[in-house]
């Protein structure tokens, strides 16, 4: 497939840095290589329902490359037509029959395309008074159910409050799950579609020490998961629903940047048997987005070294 639109949406890297898409097991061992670049970042891999492909973006691009593909074997990442979305960002996620992709775009909206590619739809609704933010990170098991962080201005900053929505996948109106200037983040909904777990600064006595929370679709039940002095952020269920992967940043660290040595770490639903699965340099573009095998043992994940 050749797409000759070009990306709009770029991350640079340092001189000497690299993005590496790389798979892991989570039971340890050497994770595996699937494709790098340099100049700019890949960023936020999804692993398709059927095992078959890993998606990410570069550029503002959307790409999919097949999830056994090593560099050198021929099999190099493929565009997929966005319908003239230029600028995607590293929130996107498929339909849980793989038919459908939905990203955030520059346009501060929620789009759908075919994942084999073709016209964009909007999702996201326009009637809101002010500037407003839509960025993607879950979709319910039934398909029927988007979350997504809501970004409006509040106290001077554009940026200001972050709170998690919810809306029909087919357009309709949206739900406000939280209401609060304790920024919110990475809602996403657990497999039995039960809960959405994200990540918050509720209820922290100091800024930017985000936890890992869950609360029902309905906005009840809100109930910390992770108490740590780390900062913890986008918790992904596994689809078996026994693990929880989230990316863990060093303590008194703003928001989630990039280019920082951080953990990989798993914990259960209830947040107990917590353990570091590995360490890289990273953050920002690394775990964006839910990015499991269907066996529920390996994920997908970027790391950004540099001179090595």
């Amino acid at each position: 497939m050749t797409i000759t639109a070009k990306g709009t949406a770029i991350r640079p890297l340092a001189p000497g840095q690299r993005a590496r898409l790389m798979v892991a097991d989570i039971d340890g061992g050497t994770p595996r290589l699937v494709h790098e670049t340099s100049g700019s970042a890949l960023e936020a891999p999804n692993w398709s329902p059927d095992g078959r492909w890993l998606v990410y973006n570069h550029d503002g691009l959307l790409f999919r490359i097949p999830a056994d593909a090593s560099p050198g074997d021929g099999r190099g990442p493929e565009p997929i037509d966005t319908g003239g979305i230029t600028d995607a960002n590293n929130d996107h996620v498929l339909s849980p029959d793989g038919a459908t992709l939905y990203l955030s775009a520059g346009d501060g909206h929620i789009h759908a395309v075919p994942f084999a590619g073709g016209p964009a739809r909007r999702v996201t609704n326009t009637r809101r008074p002010g500037p407003f933010r839509h960025f993607l990170h879950g979709v319910s098991p039934d398909g029927a159910t988007l979350a997504y962080v809501g970004v409006e201005p509040w106290n001077g900053d554009e940026w200001g409050y972050r709170n998690v929505f919810t809306l029909p996948a087919a357009g309709g109106p949206d739900t406000r799950l939280t209401d609060s200037p304790a920024p919110a983040d990475g809602p996403e909904f657990s497999p039995d579609g039960e809960w959405i777990w994200f990540n918050s600064e509720h209820g922290a006595a100091t800024p930017g020490h985000a936890q890992l929370f869950r609360m029902r679709p309905d906005g009840s039940g809100l109930t910390q998961v992770t108490f740590d002095e780390r900062v913890n952020w986008f918790p992904h269920l596994s689809p078996d629903g026994r693990h929880v992967l989230y990316v863990s940043f060093p303590p008194g660290t703003q928001g989630h940047p990039a280019d920082r040595d951080v953990l990989l770490r798993l914990t259960t639903p209830e947040g107990g048997g917590h353990r570091d699965v590995l360490a890289l340099f990273g953050g920002q573009g690394s775990l964006n987005v839910n990015s499991w095998a269907p066996d529920s043992r390996h994920f997908a994940y970027v790391e950004y070294p540099v001179g090595e």
